[in-house]
């Protein structure tokens, strides 16, 4: 029996395309004012000495960041107004520990991880790099779910996924077949981690929004993406059936003006009630 019991659980993951860029740009004020839980954060791109003291250690909140080894690439992070009982850095990967590409921590009856999964370029090693990502990382949700069922925990792992599921999570999804974030084989992937008898886990926004285009979480800075809603859905909340059939909202806090944007990607913010 699951032995989740918050009353309610807000939860909001985001890409902020560099932090201390996002800092300047208004994400401290949106800090301040959001009413979530748990903060995922995605392509982080710096280490903590680097950050703020009231960016790297808000009042508030209990922070762990995940750096890359690479200066100035990926990263992630969590925020969490729980102290957490476990974090884990990384999924036992040794290729990719070392990436700034994942970051899990245990609070009470959930485990939520904060993930950001390679973006690829077809025809190059960065695309070789997601496919030997997406492998590894399939095994991992396996054996975190199976954990997870076996202590009586849900699981929630949200982030940049890199990969728009389905026509309906891309507004161009004509012209980017053949482009990495939209490949057949990148989708056949995401259909098997939903897979009931497979990865066994949920898409918590698209069964909030089954018939609805998007919502879009990315758009290119270039041209009028943005104002056209010329987007992508590829940062998503996938939670296990148990938690997923707790969600009672889901939204994506997208700016009200392309200049009062503070990242390329908007937040994705789920409520969770019991």
């Amino acid at each position: 029996m699951c032995r989740y019991r918050a009353l309610v659980l807000t939860v909001t993951s985001v890409n902020v395309n560099g932090l201390r860029a996002a800092a300047k740009k208004g994400f401290v004020e949106w800090l301040d004012q959001t009413s979530a839980d748990v903060v995922c954060l995605q392509e982080v791109r710096a280490e903590p000495q680097q950050l703020p003291e009231h960016v790297r250690q808000p009042d508030g909140w209990h922070v762990v960041h995940a750096p890359a080894a690479a200066k100035g690439r990926a990263g992630v992070s969590l925020y969490t107004r729980r102290e957490p009982d476990r974090v884990r850095v990384g999924f036992g990967s040794a290729e990719f520990d070392g990436s700034g590409r994942y970051v899990e921590a245990d609070l009470p009856g959930v485990t939520v991880a904060s993930l950001y999964l390679p973006s690829g370029e077809v025809g190059t090693e960065r695309q070789d790099e997601k496919l030997r990502f997406m492998g590894e990382f399939a095994a991992h949700l396996k054996e975190l779910r199976e954990r997870a069922a076996a202590d009586g925990r849900e699981v929630l792992v949200c982030g940049d996924w890199n990969i728009a599921h389905q026509q309906a999570d891309l507004k161009n999804w004509r012209g980017n077949t053949r482009n990495s974030g939209f490949l057949p084989e990148e989708r056949e992937w995401l259909s098997r981690v939903l897979a009931p008898g497979d990865g066994g886990y949920v898409d918590v926004v698209r069964a909030l929004h089954p018939d609805t285009e998007g919502p879009y979480s990315w758009w290119s800075y270039r041209g009028r993406a943005f104002d056209n809603d010329s987007g992508w859905r590829i940062d998503y909340h996938m939670a296990t059936p148990g938690l997923a059939a707790k969600a009672v909202k889901g939204h994506v806090e997208r700016a009200a003006t392309h200049t009062e944007r503070w990242s390329d990607h908007a937040p994705v913010t789920v409520v969770y009630e019991r």
